[in-house]
């Protein structure tokens, strides 16, 4: 009984059941954290918060304290209780046998089975219901009476006395069932927009799931050809490097056996020279003169000496031939580098149109350099020229992929880009980037941005720019801006989706220089 005692304390007023996480309200009422939260959420409507027990009201959502020794009494309340799959309510009034009860009449607060249910009274006060032992919770705290009515201004289950002379005269109530019945409707609306919330975002999750799948395998794909072709090269190398080994230890070896036949010949040739100086000196020792006299020398012998002093040439190594060899070492790289599909082909035929070149910027002769000149270049009026410092290019891209590298100044303004055609040629929207119709990279001293449609990128450089590669791949929508050093660094990928032509765009000012590299 003890124990039956503490489970009706232990429960949570609002869902019957042993607290879970509960939490203190400053009337000192207890509930459950996620009970509270969804009563006032439901009132949040209204402006007002009351609480489920004893009907305090709060102008604001008070702030819900966790109460930690209710919340370990009922955690090791539960943990002593043993575990039951089903609870069986047994009749109140079979006092001789425990006999399972049929049903609860909450007017009665008893339990009854299928006998004594045929003798219960059938007036509508006497509300039948499930099996349970809950019935503390079915009535109202107030007035010991059967909660019948719904309060939609304080959000609370009430009975009839609480509509007729308790706190909740004049307010609108519903039924039970109507109140449940607006609610589950409530509650099937929010889980539909659930429902689809989730299918949005599994339909996210799985879009995610395919192009990190498509990610992987491109860098798999890409791998294996940068593998192939850095193998191709290493073998490359390797036959490069065995012909040119070759070469040199041929050299050494017939270098090597010509000496070895020359010391061979001089060995033989000093064994003689020192036989004939033995002689001579046998000559010189000797006092009788006809036996001096009579001795036989070679006239020549200085002569033949002379001759075979004389070391004859041998072939020098060829280090020309081997030169040339290695330098071979660059076509070969680019040649695989092409077969792998690497290879970045550049559009040296990139010439500047004077016809679009404002009155500022002088054109070199070659059409490769557009500076930036105070002088005015009294250029006649064409509606294809700008008003400001800007210039186009002759040729135009409406399909393919393509690639130009730019050399620019260390000081004043530049801006490298690309615009279509039907760019305006004068105010300020005619600027590269300040309009819908041009995209463009601005460098003024430490600051570069990327600008479009007047919405600006800012990019940090980890080191001066001087040399620029611009790709354009067309039909993908893509310009990439590229700094060449070493190593080269990917500055900004513009993406979009290109409907016009395209012709590349500089800006220069300042004194500054733009200069389009064969």
């Amino acid at each position: 009984m003890a124990s039956a005692g503490l489970r009706e304390e232990l429960n949570c007023p609002i869902c019957l059941s042993i607290y879970t996480q509960p939490v203190t309200l400053r009337c000192g009422h207890n509930f459950c954290q996620g009970c509270i939260g969804s009563v006032w959420y439901s009132q949040g409507g209204s402006g007002l918060y009351t609480c489920p027990e004893c009907r305090k009201r709060f102008q604001e959502r008070p702030a819900l304290q966790r109460n930690l020794k209710l919340c370990n009494i009922a955690e090791r309340f539960l943990s002593t209780q043993p575990e039951q799959e089903e609870a069986v309510i047994f009749c109140t009034y079979c006092v001789t046998s425990s006999v399972p009860a049929a049903k609860t009449c909450l007017q009665c607060d008893a339990s009854l089975c299928d006998i004594h249910l045929e003798r219960h009274s059938k007036s509508e006060e006497h509300v039948l219901t499930e099996p349970t032992t809950s019935l503390k919770n079915r009535k109202c705290p107030v007035h010991k009476e059967i909660l019948k009515y719904y309060c939609t201004e304080d959000a609370a289950c009430i009975c009839v006395s609480c509509c007729v002379f308790g706190e909740h005269r004049g307010h609108q109530v519903e039924s039970l069932n109507e109140a449940s019945e607006k609610k589950k409707e409530k509650l099937r609306h929010v889980l539909e927009k659930l429902t689809s919330v989730r299918e949005e975002t599994e339909k996210r999750a799985q879009s995610l799931q395919e192009h990190r799948r498509e990610a992987q395998e491109k860098a798999a794909g890409v791998t294996d050809r940068v593998t192939a072709l850095i193998r191709d090269i290493r073998a490359q190398l390797e036959v490069l490097e065995k012909r040119v080994l070759s070469e040199i230890t041929r050299w050494e070896e017939q270098v090597s056996l010509r000496v070895s036949d020359l010391i061979q010949q001089l060995e033989i040739k000093k064994d003689e020279l020192s036989r004939k100086m033995l002689h001579i000196e046998e000559l010189s020792n000797i006092t009788d003169p006809l036996t001096v006299l009579q001795g036989r020398e070679s006239d020549n012998a200085e002569d033949r000496e002379r001759e075979g002093n004389k070391v004859p040439a041998v072939g020098d190594l060829d280090e020309v031939l081997i030169s040339l060899t290695l330098q071979r070492l660059a076509d070969i790289v680019t040649d695989l580098i092409a077969k792998s599909g690497f290879c970045v082909q550049g559009d040296s035929g990139i010439l500047l149109d004077v016809n679009t070149a404002g009155n500022h910027v002088s054109v070199s002769g070659d059409l490769k350099t557009a500076s930036s000149s105070e002088r005015n270049q009294l250029r006649p009026k064409t509606p294809e020229r700008f008003v400001c410092d800007q210039v186009l290019s002759s040729r135009s891209f409406s399909s393919g992929q393509h690639y130009w590298e730019v050399e620019i100044s260390d000081s004043g303004g530049k801006g490298i880009g690309i615009s279509y055609p039907s760019i305006v040629r004068k105010g300020r929207l005619s600027y590269i980037g300040e309009n819908k119709k041009s995209w463009g990279l601005y460098m003024w001293g430490n600051n570069h941005s990327v600008i479009h449609d007047s919405m600006q990128t800012w990019i940090y450089p980890e080191s001066p720019v001087q040399r620029l590669g611009i790709y354009l791949d067309y039909e993908a929508g893509r310009l990439s801006f590229y700094q060449l050093c070493d190593p080269i660094r990917h500055l900004h990928t513009v993406t979009a989706t290109f409907t016009e032509p395209l012709h590349a765009a500089f800006y220069v000012d300042k004194k500054g220089w733009v200069r389009i590299r064969s």
